[in-house]
């Protein structure tokens, strides 16, 4: 059996086996990350690593039943174990201490990373998004799982972005109605409104792929168009001024995918390709005039004028990054090559620092800076070459799509990831697990399009 293909009985085997579990939990535990406040607590990690585990039991007994290792050969896996390799090399004792052993009452870190605690947590949940990414690019092998899982993924966001619209409007100060987040400005079950709007770029793009691109019955795409809009109305009313940027990429490549190659049949007419291109642009504009507008009347866009207009000449309109950007860029300038450790940001901001401790910083809010800052140029050489091969393979996919619907959803998920990808210039959004999670997800989805759909074989050979 080839990597991405399977036959009917090959299916149905690799369900009964365990297959079919894998991807139940490729599902839940994005879903269930999310609504355990983002499974940023230590609780939910533990729970999230726990189910993760599952997926290399249920692997391992696929194995076993069906005597077949099956395992994605994507390279898309390959920058994640090359940044595990820089995270452990930073975990070596050969970086010495600049602190007399005499001034403390235990022996100081000798490691390259100068929080070596923060560094291993990281690379536990490295780990388990690694295994979790490996399953969902081997299991989402074939077009029954893909419909699936990107239905579940665009219904899971639609009612997200429904509740927390609904909570904002209740209850704006608290998650459920019984967490508070004092220091800081939660929306949804996230604590950070940023964090919630990253999560609906991401899953609306795949509603917005499988909208323009999908070749879909006229009910289905009423239903993706709805679901689309309530997700861009969510990322206006979180504030997030990253996150209204990062949604209009996402628009802007789903809708443009449609005009520069959505329809094979017409690519040689040029009067027709420039009536697309026109439809295309007015479709931009059409979608966010809907989301734009429907946010500001129902009261959810005054956070994005934070810091503009009268009143606002005095604040700063980066509300602290400019600073946290330059801090970043000086711990780079001392470390360049493998930087301080991997999640070590804060505890090397105190030292350079000049606004004496004025903030507590223990992210740069830009995650390109803060892979230089924390793994140097070997780190930002992994980052640099997952998003390379990201869309690489998303072009890859949207080119030797099977189908209508395969074009749509790698169409999608390359425009969901690519919010991702814009947003993490302002902000950390794969800093909380179930964006991490459903990041992954969606970008298995990218590479399952090109899984061609096989009939069944009755007669189980």
């Amino acid at each position: 059996m080839s990597e991405n293909e399977e036959n009917g009985y090959g299916e149905l085997r690799g369900n009964r086996a365990g297959g079919g579990a894998i991807a139940f939990l490729l599902c839940f535990i994005p879903m269930l990350a999310t609504v355990a406040f983002g499974g940023v607590d230590s609780w939910a990690l533990g729970i999230l690593a726990v189910l993760t585990s599952l997926i290399a039991v249920f692997w391992a007994i696929d194995v076993w039943k069906t005597g077949e290792l099956r395992f994605s050969a994507s390279r898309l896996q390959l920058p994640i174990v090359a940044l595990l390799i820089v995270g452990c090399v930073q975990l070596l004792p050969i970086g010495g201490s600049a602190v007399s052993p005499g001034l403390l009452n235990a022996p100081a870190s000798t490691t390259l990373s100068l929080d070596p605690y923060a560094t291993r947590l990281f690379l536990v949940r490295l780990a388990v998004y690694l295994l979790f990414f490996a399953a969902a690019l081997t299991y989402i092998n074939s077009t029954e799982r893909l419909k699936k899982i990107s239905a579940a993924v665009v219904i899971f966001g639609a009612a997200m972005a429904f509740f927390a619209i609904l909570q904002r409007l209740a209850n704006p100060d608290g998650i459920y109605g019984l967490r508070q987040t004092p220091q800081a400005i939660p929306f949804g079950p996230f604590v950070n409104q940023h964090h919630f709007a990253a999560l609906m770029e991401l899953l609306s793009g795949v509603a917005l792929g499988m909208l323009f691109c999908g070749h879909l019955k006229k009910d289905r795409k009423i239903m993706l168009a709805m679901a689309a809009v309530v997700m861009g109305i969510a990322v206006i009313f979180t504030g997030s001024r990253g996150g209204l940027i990062a949604y209009t990429a996402v628009v802007a490549l789903a809708v443009g995918s449609k005009a520069l190659g959505g329809d094979r049949r017409s690519r040689n007419g040029g009067s027709s390709s420039g009536q697309r291109k026109l439809a295309a642009f007015f479709a931009v504009v059409a979608v966010l005039l809907t989301v734009l507008g429907t946010a500001v009347f129902l009261g959810g866009g005054e956070g994005l004028l934070r810091g503009l207009g009268p009143g606002g000449a005095e604040t700063d309109i980066t509300s602290g990054r400019s600073h946290f950007w330059s801090i970043a860029l000086h711990i780079f300038r001392d470390h360049p090559l493998i930087g301080v450790g991997l999640d070590a940001f804060g505890a090397a901001f105190p030292r350079y620092d000049s606004w004496n401790g004025f903030y507590r910083v223990e992210q740069a809010h830009n995650d390109y800076l803060q892979i230089l800052a924390d793994a140097g140029v070997l780190g930002f050489a992994c980052v640099a070459g997952f998003v390379f091969l990201l869309f690489r393979e998303g072009t890859g996919a949207i080119r030797k799509a099977v189908d209508g619907f395969g074009r749509g959803a790698a169409v999608g998920a390359l425009a969901g990831c690519s919010g991702i990808v814009v947003h993490s210039f302002f902000d950390f959004p794969l800093r909380t697990p179930a964006n991490a999670f459903f990041f992954l997800l969606v970008a298995a989805l990218m590479t399952a399009a090109v899984v061609p759909a096989k009939k069944k074989d009755v007669s189980g050979r």
